[in-house]
Order: structure tokens, then sequence, then C-alpha cells
């Protein structure tokens, strides 16, 4: 391939150190952003999915799963900052239950499945170049995790492009700035570029269960795993059922000669966005938690050199984060999930929220700080049995406490008792002195201080 433009950016990648897969990946990318090509897909070139095996009952595998848990790895996504909420590390790294971690957890998660079953099951992070060596630190602190491979591979790095020209981005203030992780759809080279895919398949391991390292609720279930080998599936997804919170996020769809794929926001026309955010129509949505034939995945990267063909992903920021006014720069991404597209035979199951406890936002961290989530005794988050609400909606006012050390400052007891709170909406300079227990459908609006003890009650 010989990209018009991209040459600059291939000697970049190169002075850099970048693998040929990598520097192969986004010039197929660079390609189809000079043609246009951003992967729209309309809804006549789709037909919505209706019926879906439901994890509730596979219980039938749950023995297969047993059998296949030895060869099966756990590999948890690795690279975030948790920038959005003013963090400079491994969002992983942030105590978030009983004084643990979400690594802390992850990691009593698999150690608890190796003893109950008397299986290896190695734990790999895929880690970015800021969140290696402190999510390393952590894992050196267990041990009983080595069984001989890798416990992470790193992620790749690619060239922000300067939207006035398609040129590589310079900015030597900040030599950062010019570079960008390329989604977590970088993960099949990844693996293969490390040498990750070639050690585990080496060792005998030939099932991946890969999710987010902020998502809790995604514990390896034997069930989904055993069927998933026993049917030997090439690729399987889990997928919830959308609500109105999900209407914007991407959906499950079946393409016109039968096979799954997944439509995100980026990828639909503007004028049919209604039927996007029809979640009646389109029912279910990638919860990101996902299952890999490893031995397939090498045959395909085989086959592909290296690069799966999935959709574009492009987005434009600043070039500095911090200076809304400084040029902008378009960074190119793929979506592991896309791969559902890629290998003929994957499936999807439907499983339940529970497997989706996501922590985007200081409001998500207040709520598992809080007493709606519990941490089990086999190290699972779930919904604590006292609840008996629906999910609850917690907002707090992102100008006050959009970083983790404000929320922190402004409820210096800890989260409040929100177990039997349906909503709570904190607006404004809100302070919380000490302890307090919110029930019903609450607002608070700033400024003011609620006092220690306080029971806020609403409808």
């Amino acid at each position: 391939m010989s990209t018009p433009g991209f040459a600059p950016f291939a000697t970049k990648m190169r002075a850099e150190g970048l693998p040929e897969i990598a520097i192969a990946a986004f010039e197929r990318a660079y390609g189809l952003l000079g043609s246009g090509d951003l992967g729209k897909i309309s809804r006549r070139d789709i037909a919505p999915v209706d019926d879906l095996p439901d994890a509730a009952g596979l219980a039938q595998w749950r023995d297969a799963g047993r059998a296949a848990l030895d060869r099966t790895v756990v590999i948890k996504l690795n690279g975030g900052l948790g920038t959005s909420m003013g963090m400079t590390r491994a969002k992983s790294l942030l105590r978030v239950k009983q004084g643990l971690t979400f690594l802390d957890i992850i990691v009593r998660q698999v150690l608890h499945l190796r003893e109950t079953h008397g299986a290896r099951l190695p734990l790999v992070l895929m880690n970015s170049f800021r969140t290696r060596d402190d999510s390393l630190a952590l894992l050196a602190r267990h041990p009983a995790l080595d069984v001989g491979l890798p416990l992470d591979f790193l992620q790749h790095k690619v060239p922000r492009i300067l939207k006035s020209d398609r040129t590589p981005v310079a900015w030597p203030s900040e030599p950062e700035h010019e570079w960008c992780p390329p989604g977590h759809g970088d993960i099949y080279a990844a693996l293969v570029t490390s040498g990750t895919l070639a050690a585990l398949l080496e060792r005998g391991i030939e099932y991946a269960f890969v999710s987010n390292a902020d998502n809790l609720g995604a514990v390896l279930d034997l069930d989904i795993l055993g069927w998933f080998a026993a049917e030997q599936v090439p690729f399987l997804m889990e997928v919830a059922d959308r609500t109105e919170a999900d209407r914007k996020g991407g959906h499950l769809a079946r393409s016109r000669g039968g096979g799954l794929l997944l439509r995100e926001s980026a990828q639909c026309p503007d004028d049919e966005k209604d039927d996007f955010q029809n979640i009646a129509v389109h029912r279910f949505f990638n919860t990101n938690n996902l299952w890999v034939n490893l031995r397939t995945l090498a045959r395909t990267m085989d086959e592909t050199h290296g690069v799966l063909p999935l959709p574009l992903i492009a987005n434009e920021k600043p070039v500095d984060p911090a200076d809304p006014t400084s040029p902008t720069v378009i960074q190119l991404e793929t979506a592991m999930g896309a791969a559902i597209g890629v290998f003929p035979g994957a499936r999807a199951v439907r499983v339940p929220r529970a497997r989706l406890v996501p922590v985007k936002t200081t409001s998500d961290l207040l709520s598992l700080w809080s007493d709606v989530h519990d941490l089990t005794d086999d190290f699972r988050v779930v919904v604590s049995p006292r609840r008996t609400l629906p999910p609850i909606f917690v907002d707090l006012d992102q100008k006050f406490f959009r970083r983790v050390p404000d929320v922190e400052a402004r409820f210096p007891a800890g989260a409040p008792s929100l177990v039997d709170a349906a909503r709570f909406v904190v607006e404004g300079d809100v302070r919380f002195a000490g302890t307090a227990t919110v029930r019903g459908d609450v607002r608070v609006t700033g400024p003011t201080t609620v006092p220690d003890g306080a029971v806020l009650a609403g409808a």
C-alpha cells in the first residue's frame, strides 16, 4: 500500500520504534480518512436483531466451562488514565470498595476462580505507556499471579493528524501531545506484535475473556465460557438490553448478508439519528465484554497480514487539551467490538445489566463507593440485596465534582447512604460535613453545607 501523504507518518512511527503491523494499520486508517470512508452504515443496509441466546439459559454448559478454564486467559483493557476525572495515572489504581482498587479486586476475582476450580487462568493487562509501570507495581504485590506468562502487553500509539493539512502534528513544548492511542481495536495487533498471542497459544491457552478494567461487573462466567468453547464460536459479544440511557451508544445489528455487526453513533447517517436511537427497534448494546477464540484470531491475523478491516472512528480535539484554542487535530481509532463483523460465525449473547458496572464519571464512582453496591466474598461487585429500586441515577455538578479529589473533599466521610435513593442530583457548591442518608428522589442545590447525620428525603 502507498497512500498519498502517508510517508511522513511512516517515518515518524518508525523513528519511534513502532512495529510494521501498527504502521500498516494506521496507513489503512489514514487512507480511509482521505477517501471520506468513515464507515457510515445506513438502516437500509442492516436489520434489527430480535432474538439472542440468553446467558441465564446456559447453565447446562457450566461443566464444559470448568473444563475449559485451564485453557482460558482473562485480559483487561488498562490503558485509561481517567483524565476526565482529574487523574494522571491508571484509572484502575483508584480505590473503589473497602479500600481496594479496581486492580486489587480484579486480581482477587481471578485468584478466587483459580483456587475454586484448580485452574491456572492467567491475568494479562493491555497497558499503555502511561499506565504500565504503576499497574505492574501493583500486580507485583500478588506473586501468586505468575504462571510463567507475561502480565501485560503494550497498546500501540499513533500520530495525531493536523486537521488543517492532514500532516503529522508537531508540538515541541509537549511532545506527548503529538501521539494518541488508536482505540481498543488495537488489541488484536498488539497481541501479535508483543508476542503475547504466540506465548498464550504455545502454553495451550485457546480462549480469551476481554473486558474493561473499570467494569467490575465483568467477571469470567463459566456458563458462557462453556457454551463458547463447546459451540466453537470464533468471537462472542456480551450485549445487554438498551434503555433510554443507552440511546446514543452503539447497538448490535445484522447485515443484509446475515452476519452481526456493531453500529456506533459516529457511523449513523445524520438523517437517521431517530432510527439509531430507537431502543424498541435496536434492542441490544455492546457491553465491551468479549470472548475470542485465540486460534481463530491467530489465523485471521495471518490472513490479513495483521490488519483487521475494522471501521474507522475519527475524533477531533485540540492538540493541547488544556487549551481549547490550540490547533485542531484528528485522532483515528477503532473499536474492538467492531470485530464481530470480521469473524464469520461470530455470535452475541444477552447478559444481565449486572455484568456492566462502568465508572466513566465521578457520579458513577460515588454510586460504586456507596451502599448501592456490595463486594461479595468471591469479589464480585453486585447491587445490594437491600436495594428494591431500579438502577440509581446520580448526577454531580461537574463544575464542582469533576475531579476525584474534589469529590473526596466534599464527601469527607465517604459516600452517603444511597441504597434507598432513586435519584441523587447535586447542583452547585455543596459540601457534606459528615455522613448522610438519601432516600427517594433528592436534589441538593448550593451553595450549602449538608450537616453531619442529615437525612435527605424526596418523593
